[in-house]
Order: C-alpha cells, then structure tokens, then sequence
C-alpha cells in the first residue's frame, strides 16, 4: 500500500520535498497533522527507524541527522515520543537526546512503554523488574547449548528482557527459526513472551506493547494526528493502535523506514520511505513545512 521515496536527495539537504502518501487515509493524516500541527504526536521506534541496524546492537546510534531533525521538528508539535524495546535510559544515550535545545519535550518510552524517561526531568520512571526474566536469563546458556550453540548466536542484556540475537549466525535464519520454538517454551514456563525481530527474538514481560505505549500516550497528550514510524514485527501492534485511533476520528499516518527483511510493515504502511536516512528527511521535510 505504501510508496517509497528515494535516497538521491542529499541527507544534508533542508530543502527536502515532503512525499504523498499512498492512500487516502495517509494524506488525511499527513493534511491532519499539517493543518492542526501543535494537536499532533510523532510517534518513532529506535532501531531500523532513527538508527540504522547493525550487528551489535550495543553499537547502534542515531543517523547523524536525526537528532538534528527532531530538534526542528519538535517545537512546532504537541510532542514527539521514541517508543522502544531498548531501555529508555539506552535509547536517550544512544541515540544522544539528553539536553538538546528543542527536544525539551521528547519522551522516551523504553521496554515498550514500562520505562518512561522525559527530557524535562532528565529521569527514567519504571516499575520493578519481572522475575522472570531473570530465570529466564540463567536458564539461556544451557539452552543455546543444547539447541546446538549455533555459532554466532549471542544473547543481549536488556534489563527488564532479554534477547537472542542470530544475525551473525552462519545461516541467521536458520537459527532464528530453530530457537523460536524452545525459547518460546522458556518464555512461557517463567511467565514471559517472546517477541520476534529482525534476527532476533526477546523475552519480555506481557501487558505491554508499543500499540498501548503509543494509544496512551496519544490519549495522555490529547492529541488530534499521529504519525508513527517503524520497521519492524514490534512496531505492528503500533500500526493497529493509529488504525484504532483513526476509526475513533484521530487521524495517522503510517510510515515504514523501508526493510527488504520484513515486508509486513510495508504492506500496511501508508508510506514507505528508505531506512533511517529516508525517516530524517521525512522528519526534516515537516519542520519545514511547519516552520
């Protein structure tokens, strides 16, 4: 459903065009958000969205430009929220939001909504940690071994989840769908879910995903638009939310930061835009039209 720009615009350049939507609910959203900007959220996931994907995940940062682009674009909006599986604290240092003039009003809604950090206070508020995933985290290394070490696979600390990564594996996708079965099964003894990405698969707390982190927040706010950016199965459950908001009046627009990795998101998108360089001209492209 979507529609895809492309990358032969200059990252650097202000004077990016802002792309049509695909469908006529996208270009009511975007015409919502242009006309009432000050009413509107911009809703973004981290990774594959504002940050390029890599193999370690503990070196992932913001596009350059990112940060750069928020700050032009958030002073003429209700409020722009990155909601995350990272922790809220990791998402603020990598992605470099602390202290930067014109996002005094980003939130950062971290663990898919159970970690909040605001820019005003400076400040992570959360709730205690699930037990189970620390007896999930003890039990992951003899399981790996027995699921027969696939090489390359490691497991990610997240604090309040924990994640098995598989894109440096010999065959990512071999071992990605080998290990879904019993990971799910030691999610489940410890009272956990399993959510599956792009090569990789976390075991989390149920009762939050970034749909209730970006529907609340959207009623917090009282906000009349939304955008929402993401790339990938977690960033689903946000899509439905925009859908719901949009049967309840709230216009969305949907924008997949394009991935030849999971064609779910695109198929649903109402625009389709190239990665996290098309996702900061996109940014760019409504400040300017709001500036």
């Amino acid at each position: 459903m979507g529609t895809h720009t492309t990358d032969s615009t200059d990252p650097t350049n202000p004077m990016d065009p802002l792309p049509v939507p695909a469908t006529q609910a996208g270009r009511d959203g975007l015409a919502a958000l242009l006309a009432s900007p000050r009413t509107a959220v911009i809703g973004l996931d981290f990774d594959g969205t504002l940050a390029p994907i890599v193999a370690d995940p503990d070196q992932a940062r913001a596009h350059p430009e990112a940060v750069p682009a928020l700050a032009a674009l958030a002073p003429g909006v209700a409020s722009v929220a990155v909601i995350t599986g990272r922790p809220a604290g990791v998402a603020v240092r990598y992605g470099g939001f602390a202290g930067v003039p014109g996002l005094e009003h980003l939130t950062v809604l971290g663990h898919y909504g159970a970690e909040r950090w605001d820019a005003v206070t400076g400040t992570v508020s959360a709730p205690a940690p699930h037990p189970g995933v620390a007896a999930a985290r003890a039990e992951l290394p003899g399981l790996l071994d027995r699921a027969g070490a696939w090489p390359g696979t490691w497991i990610e600390e997240k604090g309040r989840a924990v994640a098995v990564h598989t894109r440096r594996a010999t065959d990512p996708q071999a071992a990605f769908e080998a290990l879904r079965v019993p990971l799910t099964d030691l999610a489940t003894r410890h009272g956990l879910i399993v959510e599956p990405g792009r090569m990789v698969l976390e075991l989390r707390p149920p009762g939050m995903d970034k749909g209730m982190a970006l529907g609340e927040y959207v009623r917090e706010i009282g906000a009349e638009s939304v955008l929402y950016a993401g790339d990938d199965l977690g960033d689903l459950p946000a899509f439905a939310a925009v859908d719901k908001l949009r049967s309840d009046g709230v216009p969305g627009l949907l924008v997949c930061s394009g991935s030849t990795e999971v064609t779910q998101l695109s198929d649903r998108a109402d625009l389709v835009v190239d990665g996290p360089a098309g996702v900061v001209r996109l940014l760019r492209a409504l400040a300017a039209q709001l500036g």
